[in-house]
């Protein structure tokens, strides 16, 4: 049976133990019973290590890791052999990085990332940059938020251009990028270049089809998708996969090994060295079964209900500013009130027990484009209410009495 949108709050042990504006589920999503629970009952009934053991504790918890698994893989299309498991998108990022990267690219090869990328999808792609003698280059942005699109065809280069490695949603203005036409415009120009997707903010929202989209690499956080911390996905081709060296040594990655030499296991388990975040990854397969079970259709159609109440709200104060207006917006907004630092409107917030975000959101780049230090930031999940938007108005109206 499929859950109710308006009952949704009520699983939620942290929204119903206090009264609370939580507007920054961009950062990390609050968790329902069911993921809480089903990482209780691990450490209940049958703690073990996975994959390591013949006796049924440790039988039983490799049954549930693998099912976690394959909720990841029915969730993105893809096959179960293509999911690896890390820490989070910044890891699996990194893991491109250094494993793709230092094994294919080569000295005046280039990099391409987008003018909204999070730190997360900037930093990993200079380091690799400088060690391999590889130059970065920029797909920019407009003073709205919206990528300048049509300056991938002098951008991306057959032969040269190795990686392009782009934000889904962005975390600081929304953008909503068209992931599907962009992909389809790089692989016309440079068949051979390697695309991955930031879907950090777009996998709890919005319905995702590897196949269909014909990215190479996507990754993802489980604490931003209803499930815990300590765990995220790597998507990869298999094939791609398979060409990619190990980016950490241990246990569990290898075919054999003597002191001269060792053979490593095929993908996933190449990339998942030593005992990986069990209880993690059953949480976020438990929250991936929730999510299926609400409905992502109905997910991303009550945050888009939200982000047109907020925007509609935002537009009655004549001292509120957006940082950006993006032609496609996903379930946050940014702003600033004129004169007064987001900090400041945070604290007087969090007294009126509204929780939003503040600051430069690991995008300064962005910032810097659009020329602020940093910004307020409102964002949805599926169990946010329109009351809270309502609260958030009162609470912003009191910061401008109280500063303007």
């Amino acid at each position: 049976m499929k859950e109710s949108i308006e009952n949704i709050r009520e699983q939620f042990p942290v929204l119903q133990s206090q009264k609370i504006a939580f507007l920054d589920s961009a950062a990390t999503t609050q968790k329902p019973l069911e993921v809480i629970e089903s990482m209780e009952h691990f450490y209940r009934e049958h703690y073990s290590s996975t994959r390591r053991g013949v006796y049924r504790l440790s039988e039983a918890t490799t049954q549930a890791f693998e099912a976690a698994r394959r909720s990841v893989a029915s969730l993105i299309h893809a096959q179960e052999n293509e999911i690896v498991f890390t820490r989070g998108t910044t890891e699996s990022i990194n893991l491109v990085a250094w494993s793709y990267g230092r094994a294919f690219l080569k000295e005046n090869d280039e990099i391409l990332i987008s003018g909204l990328e999070h730190h997360a999808n900037i930093v990993p792609w200079q380091l690799i940059a400088k060690e391999r003698n590889a130059k970065l280059r920029l797909l920019p942005m407009d003073s709205s938020g919206n990528l300048e699109l049509e300056t991938l065809k002098d951008l991306v280069k057959p032969g040269i251009t190795k990686i392009f490695a782009l934000i889904h949603i962005s975390n600081s203005t929304g953008t909503v990028n068209p992931i599907q036409e962009i992909i389809r415009e790089v692989r016309r120009l440079s068949p051979d270049t390697k695309i991955l997707i930031d879907a950090a903010q777009s996998v709890s929202h919005t319905a995702i089809d590897v196949k269909n989209l014909d990215c190479d690499f996507l990754a993802f956080s489980g604490h931003k998708m209803y499930g815990p911390t300590g765990v995220g996905v790597l998507y990869g081709k298999y094939e791609v996969l398979e060409s990619m060296p190990p980016w950490h040594g241990g246990g569990e990655m290898i075919q054999s090994v003597s002191l001269e030499h060792t053979t490593y296991a095929l993908p996933p388990a190449r990339f998942e060295a030593g005992t990986p975040p069990i209880a993690e990854v059953i949480g976020l397969g438990a929250a991936i079964r929730w999510m299926q079970n609400v409905g992502i259709s109905k997910i991303e159609a009550h945050e888009s209900m939200l982000l047109n109440y907020t925007l509609e709200q935002l537009s009655t104060l004549s001292d509120i500013r957006q940082i950006a207006k993006p032609k496609a917006q996903g379930a946050l907004v940014s702003f600033v009130i004129d004169g007064v630092h987001p900090h400041d409107v945070a604290m007087i917030l969090d007294e009126e027990s509204i929780a939003i975000r503040s600051g430069h959101h690991c995008a300064q780049p962005v910032m810097d484009r659009l020329g602020f230090n940093a910004s307020l930031r409102a964002s949805f999940g599926v169990y946010s209410q329109k009351w809270e938007i309502d609260q958030l108005m009162l609470g912003l109206k009191r910061a401008i009495r109280l500063f303007k």
